[in-house]
């Protein structure tokens, strides 16, 4: 009885059973439009997972290891495509296969993310130090790689908030690798465990890491051992965002006071 009124109303012929051919037309275009949301989110998380597993990938520093080079807080591009691609390119390993296909060897200097070789599965960030073949050692503090001594000069002072927030000194030296890349490094202790060490010698398809932070990193020196390049996931390359850690790079509105901006933009070296 409704139904036959409001055809009458709008000029149209009642239909002999069943809906009105507008009454059909209507879900269906709902169903349409709702498919349509979802190729839209499809679509969008195969993108998202290319680029993740093909070119960059985000990773945030969550230890002081590779001060100053890298901060706690710091959010970097990773380049997936740098050394090639393994098993560990993938997400959580996925995709199981040996080796790696379009390899490109990495350059002594490098800062690299790679799978902790005792787990596989965790990541750590490292500068590449030893090549295949190489022998490396420290010997008071300084680097030693094939017998060679790695230049070391003083440069100005690290300064770093204490935990009752004034400023704490921390002696930084400019290394110069045999390749001439150039960084920093923190002595923060000019006795410390880790500043005489043995001769590591590196195997055949595997790396020597070390953390710019030299006496506060578990690194090939201890716990991480040589890498092997199976491993190694990708090369960072920039900085897209740091924070001073009082805020999540989600927590927009403490961005004002947390944001280091001086960081944003800048190329990892």
């Amino acid at each position: 009885m409704v139904h036959e009124d409001l055809s009458h109303e709008v000029g149209a012929e009642p239909a002999a059973s069943g809906p009105t051919a507008e009454g059909v037309r209507k879900p269906a275009k709902k169903k349409e439009s709702w498919l349509e949301v979802v190729k839209t989110i499809v679509y969008a998380l195969l993108i998202a997972g290319v680029i993740r597993s093909f070119l960059f990938q985000p990773f945030n520093i969550p230890s002081g290891s590779m001060e100053d080079t890298l901060l706690i807080g710091d959010y970097l591009f990773v380049s997936k495509s740098a050394y090639g691609y393994s098993r560990y390119s993938f997400p959580f390993g996925l995709i199981p296969f040996n080796g790696r296909f379009f390899a490109s060897s990495p350059t002594r200097g490098d800062i690299v993310v790679f799978k902790f070789p005792q787990d596989n599965s965790t990541d750590y960030i490292k500068r590449l130090i030893g090549l295949p073949g190489d022998r490396v050692q420290m010997k008071d503090g300084v680097l030693y790689i094939n017998d060679k001594v790695v230049p070391k000069v003083k440069v100005d002072d690290y300064i770093e908030d204490n935990l009752g927030g004034q400023p704490h000194h921390v002696p930084r030296y400019r290394e110069t690798l045999p390749n001439g890349v150039s960084y920093n490094v923190l002595d923060r202790d000019p006795e410390g465990n880790l500043d005489n060490t043995q001769v590591f010698t590196v195997p055949e398809g595997h790396y020597f890491m070390m953390g710019d932070n030299r006496d506060n990193s578990a690194d090939s020196r201890v716990d991480v051992g040589y890498v092997p390049f199976e491993n190694f996931v990708g090369k960072a390359e920039i900085i897209f965002f740091s924070t001073d850690g009082s805020a999540r790079i989600w927590e927009f509105w403490k961005w004002p006071l947390a944001v280091r901006y001086n960081r944003m933009g800048r190329f990892v070296q």
